[in-house]
């Protein structure tokens, strides 16, 4: 049984206060590989594989980095939202009997994520998790 942790990208830039400044300025792509570079710390502890998912605007869906990198950026296709992705891969993996937690700040994404037997967790408390190196 596999560990997956998904994360709703920008929930999780808008829940923590220092991403949500960043975001704020010109330089807006810093709040997201910040984001990326916490959440593999995460995935660099070897108990949970990481997955982010961010609105995208490509016809097709996108994606970066993968297991050797610890954490697997994806990005939406242009008309579906991430939140979408964020659900169909918690009903996914959670269906296929791995353990799946999902962050988001959105109370939609979570009862759709722990509906299909993931854990739903806030920003706040994947921030505590990040902090505490556990």
């Amino acid at each position: 049984m596999e560990q997956l942790l998904i994360v709703d990208g920008h929930s999780a830039i808008f829940g923590m206060e220092d991403l949500r400044l960043l975001h704020q300025g010109p330089k807006r792509h810093i709040a997201r590989m910040e984001l990326v570079k916490r959440l593999r710390e995460i995935g660099d502890r070897g108990e949970w594989k990481v997955v982010v998912v961010f609105d995208g605007r490509q016809t097709e869906r996108g994606y970066e980095g993968g297991t050797e990198d610890g954490i697997l950026v994806v990005y939406s296709k242009a008309r579906e939202t991430a939140d979408a992705v964020v659900e169909r891969l918690a009903a996914r993996f959670a269906e296929k009997g791995d353990r799946v937690r999902v962050a988001s700040n959105d109370r939609m994404v979570l009862l759709t994520a722990t509906t299909f037997g993931a854990e739903g967790i806030r920003i706040e408390e994947l921030e505590l998790w990040w902090e505490s190196g556990d």
